[in-house]
């Protein structure tokens, strides 16, 4: 175990809620990942990243409105694991059309497209990669650096991370 990550309804349980444990967890050595900015507010976030600590936003869609933040994400490359069908399926975005994958991805975010609760959101990672691809008409080149994100938020060694992008590279 290298990491330790907040999760489930984001109502209600703001991050800094949970600020003594990631604070212990930190301390230990543990990475820390944080559910934020999918159901709950864009201040989610920021808890997640400034009281927790976390290295890695799961979902973290929402950031688009702080442009602040988005600077700062961008800039800390900090990883987003969208989750896009279950993004729908919360009411989030009311299509996938309308998903906001693609604005971030083209602007320099460290995107991933992942599944989320794939027994509970009737999806897994390649229905999601299919849906975005279909529904925001995303270039082989875009799903390919979406993959690479993948590799890049993981906490793989680096030679493990690059071992794989170069895989991807090949293909």
């Amino acid at each position: 175990i290298i990491a330790v990550g907040l999760d489930s309804s984001e109502i209600g349980n703001p991050p800094s809620k949970f600020s003594e444990v990631f604070n212990l967890a930190g301390s230990e050595g543990f990475l820390c990942v944080a559910h934020a900015g999918e159901e709950g507010p864009v201040e989610y976030i920021w808890e997640a990243l400034d009281i927790l600590k976390a290295v890695r936003i799961d979902h973290g869609v929402k950031c688009q409105q702080d442009k602040l933040l988005m600077q700062r994400l961008i800039d800390n490359h900090t990883p987003l694991t969208v989750c896009p069908l279950s993004n729908i399926k919360l009411g989030i975005f009311d299509k996938m059309r309308d998903h906001n994958f693609k604005y971030l991805l083209e602007r320099g975010f460290c995107v991933t497209i992942n599944s989320d609760d794939p027994a509970y959101f009737d999806a897994y990672i390649e229905e999601n990669y299919i849906a975005l691809q279909q529904s925001l008409d995303l270039t082989r080149e875009q799903l390919a650096r979406a993959a690479k994100n993948s590799f890049v938020a993981s906490f793989l060694s680096d030679t493990e991370k690059q071992r794989h992008i170069d895989e991807i590279d090949r293909i």
